[in-house]
């Protein structure tokens, strides 16, 4: 059993499959991250990669192109995102209740969506979906090694990495970042200063559900290619915790998410070697309480230091 194990880790392949894993939770985590700093925790992030995985396949089916369905599923997350901040700070509901409606929403409005486009509540096999391309990178691909392990990945793969600085940069220099993290540090002040927070809470969850729409679209268009009822599978709380253990910045998120996938992989793996396939899948799920119970401890004993 033991060789076993140390040939599947040691197989090149395991890096593609932590990338593959990691994608989705990279870029709903991003999409938290943004609306976190704004001062509205995207508890919906999970009905909005739902909706965002069904439009794409269904935008997809009905035009025979796959980017129009990624466009479609961004476009469905951003209406959401702005629908949530207008239940928000236009009905004054709380976000963690919107949020919960929105997932509940979701996963009802899903099924119906599938059963009228397809007449199958289970999975879209009817539908002749598109599928995302990989990107090969030229002059890397044909390096030894590095470029099987660098090349040949979906492109929301890169397209994940790529946002993880550029989002950096965006809430550390620009004046757009800046009113972000005024507003969802002290309303009050930001308003003094002329920032409107509810017109940047709107952008922010708008974008919080882009990525969440873009999240969806890869598990549906990317990891498989058809839509599967709650195929989602909590991977938008995990998201959540993915944010929540980066600790409010893009590098923390990605190493979190890249943690998170790492867990989830060892399971998958370990569950094609005959290990219990319930223990093997509440590893995804475990990884986060703990790191977030370790991190929530530590803030309490540094806290009752200061005090």
């Amino acid at each position: 059993m033991s060789d076993a194990i140390w040939s599947s880790i040691s197989d090149p392949a395991l890096f593609a499959t932590v990338l593959r894993v990691m994608t989705p939770l990279l870029l709903a985590a991003l999409g938290v991250l943004i609306s976190d700093r704004a001062g509205v925790l995207n508890i919906g992030m999970e009905g909005m990669m739902l909706s965002g995985a069904l439009v794409g396949v269904l935008a997809s089916a009905w035009t025979g192109t796959p980017m129009i369905g990624l466009l479609a599923a961004i476009a469905c997350g951003a209406a959401l995102g702005a629908l949530m901040a207008m239940a928000i700070n236009g009905l004054g509901t709380h976000f963690i209740i919107t949020g919960i409606a929105l997932n509940l929403a979701a996963a009802s409005a899903t099924t119906l969506g599938l059963f009228l486009a397809t007449g199958d509540k289970g999975m879209s096999g009817a539908l002749q979906s598109g599928v995302l391309p990989s990107i090969h990178i030229p002059l890397l691909r044909d390096i030894p090694v590095l470029g099987s392990l660098l090349s040949g990945h979906h492109m929301l793969t890169y397209l994940a990495i790529a946002c993880v600085p550029l989002i950096s940069i965006m809430l550390a220099r620009t004046p757009f970042g800046l009113h972000i993290r005024a507003v969802g540090a002290d309303p009050k002040a930001a308003a003094a200063a002329g920032i409107s927070r509810n017109r940047t809470q709107l952008f922010a969850l708008m974008i919080s559900g882009a990525f969440g729409g873009a999240a969806g679209a890869y598990l549906s268009m990317g990891y498989v290619s058809w839509f599967a009822q709650n195929m989602t599978a909590g991977r938008g709380f995990i998201a959540i915790a993915a944010e929540v253990m980066g600790m409010g910045t893009a590098w923390g998120t990605f190493a979190a998410a890249a943690v998170l996938a790492v867990a989830e992989t060892t399971a998958i793996t370990m569950q094609a070697l005959g290990l219990p396939n319930e223990l093997m899948q509440m590893i995804p799920y475990i990884v986060p309480v703990i790191v977030l119970t370790v991190y929530a401890a530590r803030r309490q004993a540094k806290a009752r230091t200061h005090s």
